[in-house]
């Protein structure tokens, strides 16, 4: 892992256990330094939501963005972020899942306060910037494994620092000392993710699998922006998540959405509905999906809308 995403050797790689969920709480419990200090979260989906509300319980959590006004379907420029000078880290979710929503530039911060980002559903799909960032997690079952194990990746000089109530689980100094395992680890899920990166390494790195993100998606937007508004994505242009791909059919059609879910279902292309808290479809291309099949969907895509466009 250190070698596929170039950590620096001043950074700590950790394999836990709790998901990315866990790591909400850990964020702030091990980053905060004291109870009811500051933190910025830029909130640009249910993730960061759910972030957010971990570090509140501790300290005092300010959205510096909150797009829910807009669906989540926008991130809002630098200039309009409203920053704490005395926040202890801005934390970020770099993509969304459920919304379909992805930065593309690094937030910026100043000299004294920790970039955090929630980096699981884009995970090894592009670099990592470590110069600006303080510390990264990323549970692994979306693009380099089986759920089960969540990479945190940490400066070493941020270890140690934790609140005096974080619970032993959770203390990310107490797995560092430890190398992972100072309780059972979850075996079975490293040894997978070890064989992905291996393979990853093999087969072009970081630059091959940004190169495919790339062409996935691409592929899929312009299918959707070519349909004449038969189809249409409801995310800004600008932060379109080469991961999570959302769509309406014909301006949200229910009949039709539903004949297009039970059409592709029986050709074997699943998991094309839309999280229940949005509706509507939404494709996910993480690594492991061929951009054979992305083409398979697009060719349907275009099928379908020539019988009821």
């Amino acid at each position: 892992m250190r070698e596929v995403l170039k950590v620096p050797s001043n950074f700590k790689i950790l394999f836990l256990q709790g998901g990315a969920t866990s790591q909400f709480a850990a964020v702030a419990l091990n980053l905060l330094g004291k109870n009811g200090a500051e933190a910025d979260y830029l909130v640009t989906g249910q993730w960061g939501e759910k972030a957010v509300a971990e570090c509140a319980k501790w300290g005092k959590a300010n959205a510096a963005c909150n797009t829910k006004s807009s669906k989540f379907t926008k991130i809002p420029p630098q200039s309009e972020f409203k920053l704490s000078a005395d926040a202890a880290y801005l934390h970020y979710t770099s993509n969304e899942t459920v919304n379909g929503v992805e930065f593309k530039d690094v937030p910026k911060v100043d000299g004294k306060t920790l970039l955090v980002c929630d980096w699981s559903s884009n995970f090894m799909s592009k670099a990592i910037d470590w110069e600006k960032h303080a510390m990264i997690y990323a549970g692994a079952q979306k693009n380099i494994g089986p759920a089960g194990v969540t990479v945190v990746i940490v400066r070493e000089d941020l270890l140690g620092k934790e609140l005096a109530e974080c619970p032993t689980s959770l203390s990310w100094q107490v797995y560092a000392k430890a190398d992972s395992m100072y309780n059972t680890p979850s075996c079975f899920a490293i040894y997978v993710m070890g064989l992905y990166l291996q393979y990853a390494k093999k087969n072009g790195g970081l630059e091959k699998f940004d190169e495919l993100a790339e062409k996935r998606s691409n592929l899929l937007y312009s299918t959707i922006e070519s349909s004449n508004g038969f189809y249409a994505c409801p995310v800004d242009k600008d932060c379109r998540s080469r991961m999570n791909v959302p769509f309406i059919i014909k301006g949200d059609d229910a009949a039709l959405t539903k004949e297009f879910l039970a059409e592709t279902k029986a050709l074997g292309m699943t998991n094309l509905a839309g999280h229940r808290s949005v509706g509507g479809c939404r494709a996910s291309l993480y690594n492991a999906m061929p951009i054979e099949g992305v083409a398979r969907l697009c060719n349907f895509m275009d099928t379908f809308r020539a019988r009821h466009a």
